[in-house]
């Protein structure tokens, strides 16, 4: 079990990011939440398997075709019991 922090930097709100991450994340099995932040960008935590979790920040690479990413920041943090799911802090 591997938990991950990553903020994502670029042009990366206002284009789906959320929701496609959201929907990778759970197709992959993973828990965590994802929100925007005040400076445009956004961060995750997320949380599961390590081959799940390099396939999700894979993809976070790259995002949803509208988006840029220009770079990824990963914090690696303890796994904790109290994530269930994956959601959309708004």
């Amino acid at each position: 079990m591997k938990r991950v922090h990553l903020l994502i930097h670029g042009h990366v709100q206002g284009v789906g990011f959320r929701n496609m991450s959201s929907r990778i994340a759970k197709n992959l099995g993973l828990s965590g939440w994802i929100k925007n932040l005040p400076d445009g960008s956004v961060e995750v935590a997320v949380q599961g398997s390590n081959e799940r979790i390099e396939e999700f920040i894979f993809w976070c690479r790259r995002g949803p075709p509208k988006a840029r990413v220009d770079e990824i920041k990963i914090f690696e943090e303890t796994p904790r019991s109290d994530l269930d799911g994956f959601r959309i802090i708004k």
